[in-house]
């Protein structure tokens, strides 16, 4: 899966240091390159997809492996990444052709109704093309729950962070949990004072530009 990979990288300099280091069995065992930037991408939190000019598959990383369910407007199909709704597949041959012939960037959007994804299709180097997932949520549940632990919040007020992260208001917070409006906005107040936000709009975006935390998902 690597080999398209590598011929894309094969440009990058080495690391100085694997370049200087002289011990031979640490420098057999090391990963190369191509394995490092695997790793790297499979730590990022949006589904990224490298094709070749013919929409095959060359490189899929761990969220777009995980965010490409029965309920996605793309689909694998052996290595050939496909749209699922006939009414897509000429809209994203046409992005994809754009990518590899003209170099154009696209910005398309697929699916219908709440299964819609906005997708970037994005020119590469060597007649490939980075096909970028966006996401179908605001914030990974797991990144609000390390930074629930982080700043010491109670279960209670961190179903209630997580609420708010899903555009929530705090009445149908209140509903969906059911218990009083007052106890949701004291929740909230809590938050807010331990996290040190000014308000829920500055809360949900200390979490929307957290890290991500895609390995602690694998575990």
């Amino acid at each position: 899966m690597f080999e398209a990979t590598a011929t894309l990288l094969g440009a990058l300099p080495v690391p100085p240091r694997a370049a200087t280091y002289r011990g031979p069995e640490r420098r057999a065992s090391a990963p190369p390159l191509t394995r490092w930037l695997s790793l790297m991408l499979d730590e990022i939190d949006y589904g990224m997809l490298l094709v070749s000019d013919g929409a095959e598959l060359l490189h899929v990383n761990h969220a777009a492996r995980a965010e490409l369910d029965a309920g996605h407007p793309l689909q694998l199909l052996g290595r050939q990444l496909r749209a699922r709704l006939p009414q897509d597949v000429a809209r994203l041959h046409e992005a994809l052709a754009c990518a590899s012939q003209r170099s154009l960037r696209r910005l398309i959007s697929l699916g219908e109704g709440g299964h819609r994804v906005n997708i970037a299709v994005i020119p590469l180097a060597g007649q490939a093309t980075l096909v970028v997932l966006g996401k179908r949520h605001l914030s990974e549940r797991i990144s609000v729950q390390c930074f629930a632990r982080l700043h010491g919040l109670t279960p209670a007020e961190t179903r209630v962070l997580e609420s708010l992260c899903e555009g929530l208001t705090p009445r149908e917070i209140a509903e969906l949990n059911d218990v009083g409006l007052a106890t949701v906005r004291t929740q909230i107040g809590s938050i807010r004072s331990k996290t040190g936000a000014e308000n829920i709009r500055a809360l949900t975006r200390q979490v929307a530009v957290l890290p991500p935390m895609v390995s602690t998902l694998r575990s």
